[in-house]
C-alpha cells in the first residue's frame, strides 16, 4: 500500500548510544565556572541539604569566591580541545562510532555543562534513533552521578510524546572486562616508570559518609573495584577517597590525609590511578597529578606518579566496546 501524499517524513529507525560524563565549565574562566558550578551544587542528587538552607549559602558565599580559584585550576589542566574530560569523552565516543560502524548513531553529552544531555538525546532523535543505550560512563554506582545522569534522561523524555526504547549501561565496578581493562593499562604504565613504586593508591571521588548510611552503594563498590583490582596487580594497593568539601565527615581514609602520612610510614616511592574515572580531568590531573604530588613531596615523599584513566586508549576503548555491544544484544 503506497504512503498517502500528505504522509509525514521520518528519518529510517536507528540504534543510538550516548555516552555522558559529570560536567565541565566552557571555559577556564571565572563567569564560565560560576555558571557550571550553580547548576551543579543546585542539584538535589548532589547537594542534599534543603535548598531554602543551602542555595542562601550557595549565592551568597560560593558562588562569590570559588569560581576564581577554580577557573585558575582549570587552566593548569586545559588543552587546545577545552577541557580534558570534555574532550576525552568526545575522542572516546568518535572511535566507539568507527567501532560499531555506520548502523549505530553514537553521541557524547555532559550532565551538567555543554553539549547536554537533553541537546544530545535531541539530535540522536532527530537522526532517526527510535533506540537508545543510555551509558553514564560512571563504573561504580553514585546516586549523585548516576542516578543525576538518569534523572536528566527522565525530564528529556518527560517532554516527549513519542519516546523511544531504552536501555541503560549498569554500573561496571566488578565486571571483567573492566578490571581486566584497567590491571592491563595500568601494569604498562607502571612498567613505563623509572622507578618502582612501593605502593599504588586508588584514589576514588569523595562522598559525605551519610550517603553511605542512606543506602548508597558506592562506598561498597569503590572498595570491591579496588580488591579485585589489586589481585590482578603485583603491587601493594590502598584505597582512598579525594575532593572532600564542606564540614560534614566523608568517606575515609582522605587521599590528602594518606599522601601526607605515607612518606611517615616509609613510603617514599608512590604511584596514584583514579579507577572511579573513566577519562581524565580536573580532579585527576590537578587534584592528584600537581596538588598530590606537592603534598606528597612535602611530606618527605621522594618519587611520585599519577597514572593516567583508561580515557580513549586501545585497551579502554576496547573495554567500552565489549560493555556496549553487550548492552546492545539483539538491537544491533
Amino acid at each position: 500500500m503506497d504512503k498517502p501524499a500528505d504522509h509525514p517524513t521520518f528519518p529510517t529507525p536507528r540504534v543510538g548510544v550516548l555516552l555522558t560524563n559529570l560536567g565541565t565549565p566552557d571555559a577556564a574562566e571565572p563567569k564560565a565556572v560560576r555558571r557550571y558550578l550553580k547548576q551543579f551544587l543546585s542539584d538535589r542528587r548532589v547537594i542534599e541539604i534543603p535548598p531554602i538552607a543551602w542555595q542562601p549559602i550557595l549565592r551568597g558565599i560560593i558562588l562569590n569566591t570559588r569560581p576564581r580559584k577554580s577557573a585558575a585550576a582549570y587552566k593548569e589542566v586545559w588543552t587546545k580541545d577545552g577541557s580534558p574530560l570534555a574532550a576525552i569523552t568526545k575522542a572516546q565516543g568518535g572511535k566507539l562510532r568507527e567501532r560499531l560502524g555506520e548502523g549505530v548513531l553514537v553521541d557524547w553529552a555532559m550532565r551538567y555543562g555543554n553539549p547536554s544531555i537533553p541537546a544530545a538525546l535531541d539530535r540522536l532523535w532527530e537522526a532517526g534513533a527510535r533506540k537508545i543505550l543510555f551509558a553514564p560512563l560512571y563504573p561504580q554506582y553514585c546516586a549523585a552521578t548516576s542516578a543525576s545522569s538518569m534523572d536528566a534522561l527522565s525530564d528529556w523524555l518527560a517532554q516527549r510524546r513519542w519516546q523511544p526504547a531504552i536501555r541503560t549501561l549498569p554500573p561496571y565496578y566488578d565486571d571483567p572486562v573492566h578490571l581486566d581493562a584497567l590491571a592491563a593499562d595500568l601494569k604498562a604504565q607502571l612498567a613505563a616508570l623509572d622507578f618502582a613504586p612501593q605502593k599504588l593508591l586508588l584514589s576514588f571521588h569523595g562522598m559525605p559518609e551519610r550517603t553511605l548510611h542512606k543506602g548508597d552503594p558506592y562506598h561498597c563498590q569503590c572498595q570491591k573495584t579496588g580488591r579485585l583490582l589489586t589481585e590482578r596487580l603485583e603491587l601493594p594497593t590502598e584505597v582512598t577517597f579525594q575532593s572532600r568539601f564542606g564540614p560534614a565527615q566523608w568517606l575515609a581514609p582522605a587521599t590528602d590525609t594518606r599522601l601526607e602520612a605515607l612518606p611517615g610510614e616509609g613510603v617514599t616511592r608512590l604511584a596514584i590511578a583514579a579507577p572511579g574515572f573513566s577519562a581524565d580531568c580536573l580532579e585527576t590531573i590537578e587534584e592528584l597529578g600537581i596538588r598530590g604530588r606537592e603534598q606528597f613531596l612535602e611530606a618527605g615523599g621522594e618519587q611520585f606518579a599519577r597514572l593516567d584513566c583508561l580515557n580513549d586508549r586501545e585497551t579502554g576503548m576496547e573495554m567500552l566496546e565489549t560493555l556496549i555491544r553487550q548492552e546492545l544484544g539483539g538491537w544491533a
